[in-house]
C-alpha cells in the first residue's frame, strides 16, 4: 500500500468512526461490532503502510480518536442507562411478588 492508499485507508476509518459515534447512542450493536472490525482493519493497514505521517494524516488520526473517545462516553451512557433500567424492572418485580404473596395483587 503507498502513502495515497494509506491516506485514503484513513480517511475511510474516520467516515466509520463518525458513523459509529452516531450508532453509539441507540444504534445496532451487530452493525458497530462489523463497523468497528472494519476501521481496525483499515488502521492497521494504514499503519503498517505509512512511514512519515503527513499532517493530513495526523490530522485524521485525531478526528479518529476523538470520535472513538466520544463514541465510547455514549456507549457508557447508554450502559448506566440500561442498567438503571434493569434496577427498576427488579424492584417492581420484587414489589409484584410481595404484594402478590400478601394478597393485595389480583
Amino acid at each position: 500500500m503507498n502513502h495515497g492508499a494509506a491516506t485514503a485507508a484513513l480517511e475511510r476509518a474516520a467516515e466509520i468512526s463518525r458513523e459509529l459515534t452516531l450508532l453509539a447512542d441507540g444504534g445496532d450493536v451487530q452493525v458497530t461490532q462489523r463497523l468497528d472490525a472494519e476501521r481496525m482493519q483499515l488502521l492497521r493497514s494504514a499503519r503498517n503502510a505509512v512511514g512519515q505521517l503527513s499532517d493530513r494524516d495526523r490530522a485524521l488520526l485525531r478526528e479518529i480518536a476523538d470520535l472513538n473517545d466520544r463514541a465510547i462516553r455514549l456507549l457508557e451512557h447508554r450502559q448506566r442507562g440500561n442498567a438503571r433500567d434493569m434496577d427498576l424492572l427488579s424492584v417492581g418485580k420484587r414489589a409484584l411478588r410481595a404484594y402478590a404473596s400478601a394478597g393485595a395483587y389480583r
